[in-house]
């Protein structure tokens, strides 16, 4: 009798073994199922990577969407599943509507699921990177000589534009991402430094010399745009001023993040390079949970 209590026993325990064992190992399973962080990247040119190779297979030419933007950077470090339908040229508006024939506005790509959506926008706003750009290019070249004479020409105007018009605009963008994806983590990157405070930046940057403190100040008003819609809407905003200094698109290949308008070493000028989106990429997984 004594035998078969302690088999009966025996028994027992290893039956009760046998079934802790195999929910260890169906939670080990299903901790290994899990599904993997849903990324969405949203935005412009700076987002898209524009210009650095190679693109994004099957992705619409127009967009320059790169393989080695900063989103793609991020997804890949931590194993996250990215939709990456950032576009280069891309304005708010573009949240909206079709940028192009064939693509879904940018905020279809956001759902409930959703956990981490990232973008840089604001700059193609009102023209302001490249419309200001070329405005002061064409100022200097009419005035050959002249100081500031894009200054002179066009004063408060163009940064009035980023607080009266950009400004709101990026606030209801960032807070209709929030409401298409209210579980996720959202961050807007600032934009790195195209130009230093001050200096010529002649033949890179064929400005006057006066223009460049005067284009930089410009940026920093839209950086400040885009952190304070951040802060209103509860969005994390990644600056990139601090870590951008000495390295906008006056300096050399070596140290540059930005490429120049003149002996740019890739298609798009006047943004990031391969540095400059794993910078931003840095920035990105420094900021987010």
């Amino acid at each position: 009798m004594y035998s078969k209590v302690r088999a009966s026993t025996r028994l027992r325990a290893a039956t009760v073994a046998a079934v802790v064992a195999a929910a260890s190992t169906l939670a080990v399973a299903g901790a290994s199922a899990q599904e993997p962080v849903e990324y969405v990247n949203l935005g412009d040119s700076f987002s898209a990577g524009a210009g650095v190779q190679p693109t994004v297979p099957g992705s619409h030419p127009n967009c320059s969407r790169s393989e080695r933007n900063f989103a793609h950077v991020v997804a890949a470090s931590r194993g996250y599943a990215l939709t990456d339908v950032s576009c280069g040229g891309a304005k708010t508006d573009d949240y909206y509507r079709a940028q192009y024939p064939g693509l879904a506005p940018q905020l279809d790509a956001l759902t409930e699921s959703t956990d981490l959506v990232t973008m840089t926008i604001g700059g193609n706003n009102n023209n302001t990177f490249a419309m200001a750009m070329a405005r002061c290019i064409g100022a200097a070249v009419a005035r050959l000589g002249a100081w500031n004479p894009c200054r002179e020409q066009y004063g408060d105007s163009l940064a009035d534009e980023v607080r009266t018009q950009t400004y709101p605009a990026l606030l209801q963008v960032l807070r209709d991402v929030r409401a298409r994806a209210p579980h996720a983590e959202v961050a807007i990157v600032g934009y790195p430094w195209l130009l230093p405070p001050s200096g010529s930046c002649v033949p890179q940057m064929p400005l006057a010399a006066g223009d460049v403190p005067y284009l930089h100040s410009l940026q920093a008003t839209l950086n400040d745009a885009v952190a304070r819609a951040a802060a209103e809407t509860g969005t994390r905003f990644v600056d990139m001023a601090q870590s951008s200094v000495g390295r906008d698109g006056c300096q050399s290949p070596e140290q540059r993040w930005i490429e120049p308008m003149i002996g740019a070493l890739q298609p798009v000028p006047v943004h990031p390079n391969a540095a400059g989106e794993q910078a931003m990429a840095d920035a990105v997984l420094a900021a987010v949970g």
